[in-house]
């Protein structure tokens, strides 16, 4: 069986042509793998579940008996040792969960917004 003149180049042709539209897609494209695209909704969902317990977090701290102390001791820690001493103020502790989160604790110190933190 013979093929004709154009069967060769154009087969190269085709290959090329899938390799370039793979990498032109990968890289300006947005397409993703879905290893990739996961990580990105767990990401997003995080985020989201943050923003949504921040209200939480306002309210827990408005309801501290001990609120005013520890807010003396909010704004007396450096901008670096803020995050922690939020932390260990409590309210940045998700419901239903033992150990506070970082995330959380950043973001509830933003809503609180102590002197410029």
């Amino acid at each position: 069986m013979t093929f004709p003149e154009w069967t060769k180049p154009g087969v190269y042709g085709a290959l090329v042509g899938a390799v370039a539209v793979s990498i032109l897609g990968f890289t300006w494209g947005g397409w993703t793998t879905a290893g990739s695209a996961d990580e990105m909704a767990q990401s997003f969902a995080a985020d989201e579940v943050t923003l949504a317990m921040v209200p939480v977090c306002l309210n827990l701290s408005e309801a501290d008996t001990e609120r005013t102390t520890k807010l003396a001791t909010l704004q007396e820690a450096s901008s670096f040792q803020r995050r922690k001493a939020m932390m260990e103020t409590g309210w940045a502790t998700l419901p239903g969960t033992d150990t506070p989160s970082r995330d959380l604790a950043d973001a509830c110190l933003a809503g609180l917004e102590l002197d410029g933190s």
